[in-house]
């Protein structure tokens, strides 16, 4: 049995925090907005995850009102989701995300992000892949106000 989940994250840009995506810190002069690290990135696929074993989502599972999230690095709450997963008998068929970003160009770092993700996952980096791709200076992210992220995934049941 398989099952498919979306997710979508959004965040803010902003001065005075890092740009992470996909566990990966990436030189720019701005970061993500959130009560977490805010890596849009993981916080989609995390969603789609869950939305794939009907398992709500990240807000339900670690609210933004809860002071023990601040600043928290999204790699270990991922953690945390796979093993929720695993724990209800799920494994990971693939992961598909995708990145809406005018700037910066984020090439060079999906390799790495892919392998971040697969290794929480614990799966081989070709289950994983990562996108990029701008909105050619349409709308908050073509402005550079924010980044988003799509992500779809297949779950299976052991």
């Amino acid at each position: 049995m398989f099952r498919i989940g979306h997710g979508y994250d959004v965040h803010r840009l902003t001065q005075g925090r890092k740009l992470i995506l996909g566990g990966v810190e990436i030189p720019y002069e701005l970061g993500l907005d959130g009560h977490s690290d805010a890596d849009v990135l993981v916080h989609a696929i995390m969603d789609a995850l869950l939305g794939a074993a009907a398992m709500g989502d990240i807000g339900g599972l670690f609210p933004d009102t809860d002071p023990q999230y601040k600043g928290a690095d999204s790699m270990k709450l991922f953690a945390h989701v796979v093993s929720a997963l695993k724990g209800k008998g799920y494994g990971i068929g693939n992961i598909d995300a995708t990145i809406i970003a005018q700037k910066p160009k984020l090439k060079p770092y999906i390799n790495e992000m892919r392998e971040n993700i697969a290794k929480v996952c614990g799966v081989d980096a070709d289950f994983i892949n990562v996108k990029a791709t701008t909105e050619e200076k349409l709308g908050f992210t073509g402005n550079g106000e924010g980044m988003s992220a799509h992500a779809v995934c297949i779950i299976t049941k052991d």
